[in-house]
C-alpha cells in the first residue's frame, strides 16, 4: 500500500466520560461474541438514530487498543461521514472510497485508507450514489468483505437504515452478524420488531442492541423492554441526553 493512502481525521470530538465508558463496554461485549464473528453489521431501523456515530466510535476504540478493525461505509446514498469527520487525504487526492471501488477496475489496497490509528483502517464513501443495490449485489462487495476479514479481526460496516431500502437486508446476509442502534422513546416498538423479523429473514444473527439518546431516570438507569420474544434492555451510564447507552441481547 503506498505511503500516501493515508488520511487525517479532523473532526474526532473527545467524548463525555460516560459515552466513553458505554462504547467501551460494547468494545468488551465485542470480545465475547467468538472468533467467528468479524464482519459486523451496525445498523439502524430509521435516520438519525446515531448508527454511524456509534460504528465510528466502536472502530476508533477497536483500534486504539490494539485490534485490527477496518470500518466500511456502505451507505452509499447518503453518507455524511467524509464531511462530518473532515476526512481528508494527506496528498491532497480526492478521497475514492467504498461505491468508487465498487464501480470501478481498481485494486483494494487503493480504497484502503490508513488512519492515525495504527491498527484502524477505513473505508468511507465519498461518492453517493441513487441507486447502489447493483453494486452492493455484485460479486465485488461480497469478496470485499471476505478479503478484509481475512486481513483484519473486524470488519465494521455501516449500513443503510432498515426501514427506507433493502440494503441492509443485503449487506446484513453478508455478514456474521449486527448491532441495532436505537433511538429511545422514538423509535416505534412495532418498527424494532420489524428491523429484527428483517435481519432474521436475511440470515443475520442479531447480536445486541445499542439503546441511544434517552433521558435517564434520576438514579442514572434506563430500562426499555421491546417485547418479551426479544428481551432487549439498555442501561444508562451517565444521565441526561447523549450516546450513552447499551443494550445487548439475553
Amino acid at each position: 500500500m503506498s505511503q500516501n493512502n493515508k488520511i487525517t481525521i479532523g473532526n474526532m470530538p473527545e467524548l463525555p466520560y460516560a459515552i466513553e465508558e458505554a462504547v467501551n463496554r460494547l468494545r468488551v461485549n465485542m470480545s465475547f461474541l467468538g472468533e467467528d464473528i468479524k464482519k459486523i453489521m451496525v445498523v439502524s431501523t430509521m435516520p438519525d438514530e446515531g448508527k454511524s456515530f456509534v460504528t465510528m466510535q466502536l472502530w476508533r476504540q477497536m483500534a486504539q487498543t490494539g485490534v485490527d478493525s477496518i470500518l466500511v461505509d456502505a451507505d452509499m446514498r447518503k453518507s455524511v461521514m467524509v464531511d462530518k469527520y473532515a476526512l481528508q487525504r494527506e496528498d491532497g487526492e480526492k478521497i475514492n472510497g467504498s461505491s468508487y471501488y465498487l464501480a470501478n477496475d481498481i485494486a483494494l489496497d487503493q480504497a484502503i485508507l490508513k488512519t492515525e490509528y495504527e491498527h484502524g483502517d477505513i473505508i468511507p464513501n465519498n461518492d453517493n450514489v441513487v441507486n447502489p443495490s447493483i453494486l452492493l449485489e455484485s460479486r465485488k462487495f461480497a469478496d470485499m468483505l471476505d478479503q478484509l476479514a481475512d486481513r483484519y479481526r473486524y470488519v465494521f460496516v455501516d449500513a443503510p437504515p432498515l426501514n427506507l431500502v433493502s440494503d441492509g437486508e443485503r449487506i446484513g446476509s453478508l455478514c456474521d452478524g449486527a448491532v441495532l442502534v436505537v433511538r429511545g422513546n422514538a423509535t416505534p416498538k412495532n418498527m424494532v420488531k420489524n428491523s429484527v423479523r428483517q435481519l432474521e429473514r436475511a440470515g443475520c444473527p442479531l447480536l445486541g442492541v445499542v439503546l441511544n439518546r434517552v433521558k435517564g431516570s434520576g438514579s442514572g438507569y434506563y430500562y426499555k423492554q421491546y417485547g418479551s420474544k426479544y428481551g432487549y434492555y439498555g442501561k444508562n451510564y451517565g444521565s441526561g441526553d447523549g450516546y450513552g447507552y447499551y443494550g445487548s441481547k439475553k
